[in-house]
């Protein structure tokens, strides 16, 4: 009888034991990982941890924002632009800021690359070369009256816009900018850059080059130089601007502000 007893007892205990195992295992599952092992049972017989821990699998990186209002993603997307733009601008805003940069350099306009060629057969490569360094020194010249457009442009972010932004791909920030403003930057840039083309000389050179191999080959070669340095121009700032999201968004050094150190510091873990 009393063996039965103790057997009775030491089952208890055991019992006990485990379920106070069991319940301090739960609550550290729920404390890491927002699973509920308490959950109810669904009309199939399983818990509802499969549905909660797929969801919180993929909307993992939501999760590290929580921490973090919509103000200061918004604030701090906005500051990753604003110091993407700053600093593009200022880095191609130089003497060869754009010609001695490969990733944003201008190149010779297709439709104008036989003329290139042409010049070169006969000894006058010096001459192209010359203007294709004019069309970089315009874009040098006119992007310095870009910072104020592309920041104005920045400004009419929406928080969720910013939000989205901030769980997308490297340059996340920089496609949602340059869709939502290239039309206008370009109508806002063009006058800027055919009143650079003209202060450089490139529109002048470039019209004598047309001219002379017009006449020389007898054919009727025509292009818009300033729409086409306006695009370019504005495709390497957008470049520029892409680097330094990227940068922010992977290397911590570059997060200089402590809004960025806050909004890109959290997904460092996604």
């Amino acid at each position: 009888m009393k063996k039965n007893i103790f057997l009775a007892a030491g089952l208890l205990f055991s019992m006990s034991t485990q379920a106070q195992i069991f319940d301090i295992i739960k609550s550290t599952v729920k404390d890491k990982t927002g699973v509920d092992l308490n959950a109810p049972v669904k009309n199939n017989g399983t818990k509802t941890i499969t549905t909660t821990t797929t969801s919180s699998q993929t909307n993992n990186s939501s999760a590290n924002l929580g921490n973090l209002t919509s103000t200061q993603i918004s604030s701090g997307l906005k500051e990753a632009l604003s110091l993407g733009v700053t600093d593009g601008v200022k880095k191609l805003a130089i003497t060869d800021g754009f010609f001695k940069n490969e990733a944003v350099k201008i190149l010779m306009p297709e439709k104008l690359r036989k003329i290139d060629t042409t010049l070169r057969s006969i000894g006058m490569g010096s001459l192209a070369d010359e203007g294709v360094k004019l069309l970089n020194r315009a874009a040098e010249d006119a992007v310095t009256e870009a910072a104020p457009i592309f920041t104005n442009a920045i400004t009419s972010m929406t928080i969720t816009d910013a939000k989205n932004i901030l769980l997308g791909s490297n340059n996340a920030a920089t496609s949602y900018l340059q869709g939502k403003t290239q039309s206008q930057l370009f109508s806002a840039f063009q006058p800027k850059v055919k009143a650079s083309l003209g202060k450089v000389g490139a529109d002048t050179l470039w019209k004598n080059l047309i001219s002379k191999y017009n006449t020389f080959t007898g054919q009727s070669v025509t292009t818009d130089l300033n729409e086409y340095v306006t695009t370019e121009t504005i495709n390497g700032v957008f470049k520029m601007v892409a680097d330094k999201e990227s940068g922010i968004r992977n290397t911590p050094a570059m997060r200089t502000t402590s809004i960025l150190q806050k909004v890109f510091g959290a997904q460092d873990g996604k």
